[in-house]
């Protein structure tokens, strides 16, 4: 039973591992709602869209910390996105 649990477990990690590779730094203030929701963790399209029409109203996010201001986007999505999520700079642009 243990083997069958170990070779389970060595399974869902080789088929999670393309997911995790591929998630990396965004852009906030320029990617759209389809990369932020692809790569950052625990946001769907639906609070990506959100963030997006919050940067449209207000203008660019100057922290990350000002995403708290989006509803739907609290201190734990921040926490495990903080690294991911950048201001300024090119990394992971709005996909063509």
């Amino acid at each position: 039973m243990r083997k069958i649990t170990h070779h389970c477990l060595a399974a869902l990690g080789v088929a999670l591992m393309p997911m995790l590779a591929f998630a990396g730094p965004v852009n906030v203030n320029t990617a759209d709602a389809e990369t932020i929701s692809a790569e950052l963790r625990g946001i769907g399209m639906s609070k990506a869209q959100a963030i997006v029409a919050w940067r449209a109203e207000n203008g660019p996010f100057k922290t990350v910390d000002d995403l708290a201001l989006v509803k739907g986007i609290g201190e734990r999505t921040l926490e495990i996105n903080r690294a991911d999520i950048l201001l300024e700079g090119a990394a992971a642009n709005p996909r063509k």
